[in-house]
This record gives C-alpha cells, structure tokens and sequence, in this order.
C-alpha cells in the first residue's frame, strides 16, 4: 500500500502489457520463428524449475517414450507422379 491508501501496482503486469510485448515479439521474430522461440524458453524453464526443486534436473518429461508410428505415406499417388515424370 502506498502513503495515501491506494495500492501500489508498479512493476504488475497487466493484459496490455502482455498483448504489447506478445506484438513487439511479432514483429522482431515474425511468425515463423515464434513456435521455436516459445520451446526453447519452455524447455529452458522447466530445467530452471527442475534443478531448483532438487529433482536433480530430471523431470518426468524427459523420461523414454516409445517411437512413434511411421506415418503411412500415399504410396499409390507418388507412384503415379513418378510414373508420369519418366514419360
């Protein structure tokens, strides 16, 4: 509380604050580059967090996890494409 009774809200962020700097980052990375950018800071966090809480910076998200599944490719059109290609 400040000296006369109102609350103090310097350095809260408030949704404004988040769209500007949400913007700002827009425009210095552009859209491609974001999703790569948020990883990174997500990944760099976590371990913050993991090796503040003495979990030895191993969390359960970095535990083996079985391949996935090659995805089925559409053999018969890529075939089709190559044949038409040769001729």
């Amino acid at each position: 509380m400040t000296k006369d009774g109102g609350v103090n809200t310097m350095g809260a962020l408030t949704p404004m604050h988040i769209i500007l700097i949400a913007l700002v980052a827009l425009l210095l990375f552009g859209p491609n580059k974001l999703p790569e950018l948020g990883r990174g800071f997500g990944k760099m966090f976590r371990e913050f967090k993991d090796a503040t809480s003495g979990n030895g910076g191993h969390s359960n998200d970095d535990a083996p996890r079985e391949p996935e599944a090659p995805k089925k490719e559409l053999t018969s059109a890529n075939d089709a494409a190559q044949q038409q290609s040769h001729k």
